[in-house]
């Protein structure tokens, strides 16, 4: 697999992901409406129990919003690594019959994951007109997050799918490893609430310092450089690890599947 197969099949990636996106919703009440219901459920709660009961800091924006400018990415980032991360178990039967690159599996997979994100934006956006916020013009940089946020993703999509293949139990795991990134990232909580001594360490997530990275360029609150470089790097090292672990082993996917 090399950059010219894979630009030669790129009308593929687009069916694929076009398909994922009529399997998810065919037959379903509420259709593409799911897509933006689990965010705002998850903002309810977490309003409820973090922001009024617990009182947790905001820092000074109301906690509805605060929380909703996190799910976004957090929610892109975990529901793409989970699809990507089973994908190729669950299309083995593709994998099996016809020839194509390979690495289109998890992409189209995380592709769908990213409508959904397009779609709940509405919401962030309604939100903001409730409010009466009015976004920065630093709401610019959302766009080199969001790529940063897609290349973490994919990244770590591609080594477990990759992964899964040869290891069915990981299949069991990646829920988990989700569950406590989220806790581990800044969804419910400030990232000022983290000693500053711990913030860089705590960066090696890279959904820390992207998702502060939103609250940032959306609400217009400071930047944290620190966290959102390392999350960066820490970004942009995963994808690199993900896609030669997934070259290195794409060629016995068939035969393990």
């Amino acid at each position: 697999m090399n950059s010219a197969e894979l630009y030669r099949y790129r009308e593929l990636l687009y069916f694929m992901v076009w398909r994922d996106l009529k399997v998810r919703y065919k037959q379903t009440v509420l259709g593409v409406a799911w897509a933006v219901l689990q965010p705002v459920f998850q903002m309810v709660v977490f309003t409820i129990i973090f922001g009024r009961l617990a009182k947790l800091d905001s820092d000074g924006f109301p906690y509805a919003v605060f929380v909703f400018v996190a799910l976004l990415p957090w929610q892109y980032f975990s529901t793409g690594v989970s699809t990507a991360g089973l994908s190729l178990v669950s299309q083995q039967h593709l994998m099996t019959k016809v020839y194509f690159p390979r690495l289109f599996v998890p992409t189209s997979a995380i592709g769908t994951c990213f409508v959904d994100f397009c779609l709940s934006s509405l919401v962030l956006c309604a939100l903001l007109v409730w409010y009466q916020i009015l976004p920065s013009w630093q709401v610019v940089f959302i766009v080199p997050l969001l790529a940063v946020v897609t290349m973490a993703t994919l990244g770590m999509g591609y080594l477990l799918a990759a992964l899964t293949v040869t290891y069915r139990d990981l299949r069991f795991v990646v829920p988990f490893l989700m569950q406590a990134m989220m806790y581990l990232s800044p969804v419910v909580f400030a990232t000022s609430m983290v000693p500053v001594k711990w913030q860089w360490v705590m960066a090696i997530n890279p959904m820390m310092g992207l998702i502060d990275g939103f609250r940032s360029a959306i609400l217009g609150k400071d930047w944290n450089f620190v966290t959102l470089g390392v999350s960066t790097a820490s970004a942009v090292l995963l994808l690199v690890v993900g896609l030669v672990w997934f070259r290195r082993t794409e060629q016995r996917f068939a035969d393990i599947a």
